[in-house]
């Protein structure tokens, strides 16, 4: 298993200064308690979706593409519950990182490390396969209590924001590996190690294919494809969500069986058929945000004016 990483010297010059203010305010809030932390996400969430405009109706769209069968009135409310999650996942991000997590492994339900168990016997690394949603690093972070995670990870295009959540990743992750990482990633996995990984996103580069998601064309990676094939990895999904009581449940799915196939967009349908099937579980906290639909196969956008 790979040890943690080593992530040299902060930066400290004065052009990180801002940064470092910002890391330091995130750190500060991590700290507050958790009941507190809890109740500011309604009146932080409606900030947010006052001030983050463009997001706002990006995330509406997505939510008329997805949610077709809901009226104006529920898909407002969705919208709102969503802001409110987007606004609690701040909190939990920085606990994940610079905070303690002890309040929130209280009436946590994990399920499936058996499913775990059964993909590692035969001493083949295991790919993680999640998906974007507000809950994703602090149950991340609560996984790492019972199996030894490694991380795919897009890097901070600030050099402080990046040492900062490296440093604090370090923390509970078993390795990171940048998303351009891919022959460390096979090597972690080859040598039996656990990667966890959202494919979820559209890609601005890699290799991808268009697949359903929520009945609509969605721009994919093939990579948990890719990488099973090189590394010989078994695949499982790993669930998550934060509960109206605030407590979290974790859940592992049975690895996906005959994975790879020689189709990679049969199986990249796989994966995103199971993400939406967990955005359907919770659906306030899939990050709506992002606009998972901005490539389309006719070359048209259906965020046209929203942003």
């Amino acid at each position: 298993m790979s040890a943690a990483p080593d992530i040299g010297p902060p930066p400290l010059g004065p052009r990180h200064w801002p940064a470092w203010l910002g890391i330091g305010a995130m750190a500060a809030l991590a700290r507050l308690p958790w009941s507190w932390q809890r109740a500011l996400g309604t009146p932080l969430g409606a900030v947010l979706r006052t001030l983050l405009g463009a997001r706002r109706r990006i995330a509406l769209r997505n939510l008329e593409l997805c949610f077709p069968q809901l009226d104006a009135p529920a898909r407002e409310a969705l919208l709102r519950e969503h802001f409110r999650s987007l606004a609690i996942g701040v909190f939990e991000f920085a606990r994940a990182w610079w905070g303690s997590v002890d309040p929130l492994r209280r009436g946590i339900e994990v399920e499936g490390l058996e499913h775990m168990a059964a993909a590692r016997a035969a001493g083949r690394g295991v790919i993680v396969v999640s998906g974007h949603f507000t809950t994703l690093e602090v149950c991340g972070r609560l996984m790492c209590d019972h199996v030894p995670l490694a991380g795919m990870y897009r890097p901070h295009a600030q050099p402080a924001m990046e040492w900062a959540v490296r440093r604090g990743r370090a923390r509970y992750a078993a390795a990171m590996f940048p998303k351009q990482d891919v022959r460390g990633a096979v090597r972690h996995l080859k040598r039996g190690g656990l990667l966890w990984y959202a494919p979820d996103q559209d890609p601005s580069r890699g290799d991808s294919v268009y697949v359903p998601f929520f009945g609509q064309p969605a721009h994919s990676l093939t990579s948990t494809h890719q990488l099973a094939r090189m590394s010989g990895a078994a695949v499982l999904v790993f669930q998550h969500a934060r509960r109206a009581d605030g407590s979290y449940a974790l859940k592992l799915w049975p690895a996906f069986d005959e994975f790879p196939s020689k189709d990679a967009t049969a199986d990249t349908a796989r994966v995103i058929t199971a993400i939406e099937t967990m955005a359907r579980a919770a659906p306030a906290q899939y990050l709506w945000i992002h606009r998972r639909f901005k490539r389309r196969p006719d070359g048209t956008s259906p965020y046209a004016g929203k942003a």
